[in-house]
């Protein structure tokens, strides 16, 4: 086994990565769902972001390890971090830096190895996301730039520590978080011909709700509302608060029928979350769809503004039908 070397600027990496505040800290599902993701793209037992300590790797997130961390002398994940590309080692037992660690002789019992360096805002590299498999097997070029697209993710969200992309009365994604999400998981989608799905969301009558019952009841209700969203979305599903009470959600991997489905359960639950909770009005909602066209939606403002249109459109018939209900 050959123990990884320190980088050159050692002092000046692990003072970004302490002045961040994110070593133990609390399991968080912004970077779980990143991981989620990766295992099930990549089919793989193992995904990690691991960030290199001192003197040991600590996982942020760790989907299908049971262990925070372990020593930095024996991790794969120290190896990674002094070169700026993705670490690839598709048959560990044949590479004399690994064939005799103790991560592969016993468990995790490493056979495969990928990893890609994580870099805070200043440029120093925090640590990696990785993907581990028990047994050997390599990843295409088309797969290498998924995961640098998952990686970026992983820097997009550490950057929240400086930058404010989270909505603190629902503490889900803003609409600046979400762009910044939502770009590097369309790109994905463009990049392996996957389908993704936009839905906008506008919440039914909320004004009525705000003159009624107060401002506070209000705010109780998009908290109630993001939490229902929370509970029924997929792990891989980015959303978000983009206005007062607007919402918006990327399905990638996804096709509009299947998202229509997806939206069609979500209003079941809403109408079981109405009937248990009882407050005097009702959670609903309006949603406008739309398909990922990659030629189309070079930006995802582009595709947010086709779903508005379609929201609208929605919004205009419902409204029509009602009038007719009401002459009936």
């Amino acid at each position: 086994m050959i123990a990884p070397e320190t980088p050159d600027n050692e002092a000046e990496r692990l003072k970004t990565l302490r002045a961040l505040n994110i070593l133990n800290t609390p399991i968080e599902e912004r970077f779980d769902r990143i991981t989620r993701m990766a295992r099930r793209l990549f089919d793989v037992p193992i995904a990690l972001i691991s960030l290199i300590d001192e003197d040991r790797q600590w996982f942020k997130s760790a989907m299908g390890l049971a262990v925070r961390e372990t020593p930095r002398d024996i991790s794969f994940c120290g190896h990674t971090i002094l070169d700026n590309n993705i670490m690839l080692v598709p048959d560990v037992r044949e590479d004399k830096r690994f064939f005799d660690n103790p991560l592969v002789s016993s468990e995790p019992n490493i056979g495969f190895y990928a990893g890609c360096p994580v870099r805070a805002l200043d440029g120093q590299v925090l640590g990696t996301l990785c993907l581990i498999d028990t047994k050997p097997r390599d990843l295409s070029e088309e797969d290498l730039e998924i995961m640098r697209d998952l990686a970026l993710i992983v820097e997009a969200e550490i950057a929240t520590v400086e930058l404010t992309t989270v909505d603190e009365l629902t503490s889900i994604s803003n609409r600046r978080g979400f762009l910044m999400l939502a770009e590097h998981g369309l790109n994905m989608c463009a990049r392996r011909h996957l389908p993704a799905s936009l839905v906008m969301i506008d919440i039914d009558k909320f004004k009525a709700v705000n003159e009624a019952y107060g401002h506070r009841e209000g705010d109780r209700a998009l908290r109630s509302f993001s939490e229902q969203m929370k509970n029924k979305l997929r792990a891989s599903d980015l959303f978000a608060r983009i206005g007062s009470d607007e919402f918006v959600i990327l399905l990638t991997n996804t096709s509009v029928q299947t998202a229509e489905s997806v939206m069609t359960d979500f209003t079941k639950t809403l109408g079981e979350f109405n009937t248990r909770i009882n407050r005097g009005y009702e959670l609903a909602f309006s949603y406008g769809v739309v398909d990922f066209n990659a030629n189309r939606h070079s930006t995802v403002e582009k595709m947010l503004a086709d779903a508005d249109i379609i929201l609208y459109d929605q919004k205009k018939k419902r409204r029509y039908s009602e009038r007719l209900a009401e002459k009936d």
